[in-house]
């Protein structure tokens, strides 16, 4: 599964020291070898490359063009001993990464002490000597009161290369939320405290968007919806759904209805999630459209528009973050704890992430939704086994926020077959040791879950939004 994100516009600069081009002859060019090695290696992203950065008057150059094309994130290569002040006026604003990455594990001591030329082996020295420079730039980073991040290995390191590729995705994903309209569809759940969060700090801390949406709008664009549009949707839910035989068809179409308007809505205000929540009076055109939305939304989740019920807005924001990293990101809260096989089970009523599910999603017709009005189609689906993230976005008593994740593993074994979505979740720790670690954080009783082990992507994302993150297992 892959999220629908922009190509990131990264930053790359070498540096050297201009004085040795004269002393050591095609040293300057391996260097600059080295450097494209980089550029070609950082994959789908869009490299702006400054090239050897070797003078001041250079580096005020690149940090000119990567501001003209708005890299979210710069990585030094220290191809060899370089001038601090050849670095800081380029990094100054911008997120940096220092790659002291040597070309190979080590010298060749017999054959570099073979040369016999002092000027030779000098050069061949030079063309080592990324570790010369990193204490200085470390030095006048800390001076000058710049975050940076450091990676060590050789130009071929698989570890070194997965920590880079962690950060251009981690680039990637603030981007993609500075870029995202979230939607506001109603009101939080009455009572629910911890759901309760400040949207400016939303705004400010990733970029986002907020569009407080009317409900009204949903209902004009539902009157809009032809039989045609209809029977497009109905065979979507097919294609997309293991429809239960005592689904109503009544309620299919009033499901489908609604799922159109839902399409429109995004489209109409280019909404990249939406967090909603309403109930409206009994018997009411608001409350037929609400108690509709969930596979609608289900299916918008899983074309990357993530939905998140109870008007959690934290959560949509997690739930973004998880599938711009093509995780996926399904909305959960905690179930019940299993202390015979130490496992919890987490999941929810309303929309689910149905790229990510276990087979096929079921929609099941609901004789009640537990509290809250109506009745209608629900989905009911079990993450995929194997590797698994949780993530929540939290706000502090400070008002701040800060990002708390877990890694585990969604295993197999019986659920709670009730409509909703729902898995089973084992972590390092015990039950008890899990919920009491996760809970002492302080997030809301929602998070959103995403296949595979990627906390230090979630780590270098925070480092990025210069947030707080927490890591419970």
């Amino acid at each position: 599964m892959t999220a629908e994100t922009d190509t990131v516009r990264v930053g790359l600069f070498g540096i050297g020291l201009e004085t040795y081009w004269g002393q050591f002859p095609g040293l300057r060019e391996r260097l600059e070898g080295n450097l494209e090695t980089i550029r070609r290696k950082l994959g789908d992203a869009e490299v702006i490359s400054a090239g050897l950065v070797d003078t001041v008057e250079k580096a005020h150059d690149a940090a000119a063009l990567f501001r003209r094309h708005d890299a979210s994130i710069v990585f030094l290569y220290v191809s060899t001993y370089a001038l601090s002040s050849t670095v800081l006026p380029i990094v100054k604003n911008l997120p940096v990464v220092v790659l002291n990455l040597q070309p190979a594990n080590a010298i060749d001591y017999g054959w570099f002490n073979s040369l016999g030329d002092r000027g030779k082996m000098t050069g061949e020295w030079l063309a080592f000597c990324q570790a010369c420079a990193v204490p200085e730039i470390s030095s006048v980073f800390h001076r000058a009161g710049i975050p940076f991040r450091q990676i060590t290995g050789t130009l071929d390191d698989p570890e070194a290369w997965e920590e880079i590729r962690g950060w251009v995705d981690a680039a990637r994903v603030a981007a993609a939320l500075a870029s995202t309209r979230l939607g506001i569809l109603g009101h939080y759940y009455n009572g629910m405290l911890d759901v309760y969060a400040d949207p400016t700090q939303i705004a400010v801390s990733f970029g986002t968007q907020i569009e407080h949406l009317e409900i009204g709008e949903l209902s004009v664009l539902r009157s809009q919806v032809t039989n045609e549009d209809l029977e497009k949707k109905k065979k979507e839910f097919a294609t997309e759904f293991q429809i239960a035989a005592d689904c109503p068809p009544e309620e299919i179409t009033r499901a489908a209805r609604t799922a159109c308007a839902l399409d429109r809505l995004v489209e109409r205000r280019r909404l990249g999630a939406l967090a909603y929540y309403y109930e409206g009076t009994p018997g009411s055109e608001e409350e037929d459209i609400i108690t509709s939305v969930i596979a609608g939304n289900s299916l918008l989740t899983a074309r990357h528009v993530p939905v998140a019920g109870e008007c959690e807005v934290k959560n949509a924001i997690a739930m973004k973050i998880m599938d711009a990293l093509g995780a996926g990101g399904s909305f959960s809260e905690f179930y019940a704890m299993d202390f015979n096989d130490q496992v919890i089970l987490l999941g929810h009523d309303g929309p689910g992430h149905l790229a990510i599910a276990e087979g096929k999603p079921k929609l099941k017709p609901l004789g009640v939704y537990h509290g809250k009005p109506g009745k209608g189609l629900s989905v009911e689906m079990n993450v995929r086994h194997g590797p698994v993230t949780l993530l929540s976005v939290v706000q502090t008593g400070g008002g701040t926020l800060k990002l708390l994740a877990a890694e585990g593993e969604s295993v197999s074994g019986p659920i709670l077959e009730i409509g909703n979505t729902n898995s089973r979740y084992r972590f390092p720790l015990t039950v008890k040791q899990f919920i009491d670690g996760w809970s002492r954080e302080g997030p809301a009783h929602h998070c959103a879950i995403g296949l595979g082990h990627i906390a230090p992507k979630l780590r270098n994302l925070a480092s990025l939004l210069t947030l707080e993150f927490v890591q419970v297992c």
